[in-house]
Order: C-alpha cells, then structure tokens, then sequence
C-alpha cells in the first residue's frame, strides 16, 4: 500500500463514523423532541385543570393568566 492508499482508507474510516454518530446523534434528537412534545402536553393539560380548579373555588373572581405567562 502506498501513502494515497493509507490517507484514502483513513479517510474513508473517518468518513463512516462521523455518519454513525450523526445517525445516532439525530435519533436522540429525535427522542427528545418526543419527551419534549409529551411534557409540553401534560404541563398544558395541568395548566387546563389548575385554572378549571381555581375558577371552581373562587367563583365570583374570573380566573385570567398573570402577565408573565
């Protein structure tokens, strides 16, 4: 094997694990966009409730979203 030879195949080895970890970087991007989405639907569904709760024991005061919401 000469020196071409040797800096093509290392080349090439570089080559195909840097798009391992991509592959394997995107699928845990993947899954977090999925926890994310998931944890985003719960903490809308809590807010949902706490404001249906707090408009139940206070019935005379309208329940509104302070500001920095």
């Amino acid at each position: 094997m000469t020196a071409t030879d040797d800096r093509l195949t290392t080349l090439e080895i570089r080559a195909a694990e840097q798009e391992k970890t991509i592959e394997e970087l995107s699928s845990q991007i993947a899954e977090q966009w999925q926890v994310i989405d998931r944890l985003q639907r719960k903490l809308d569904m809590l807010t949902e409730r706490f404001l249906t709760l707090e408009e139940q024991t206070a019935p005379g005061h309208e329940a509104t979203k302070p500001p920095h919401w």
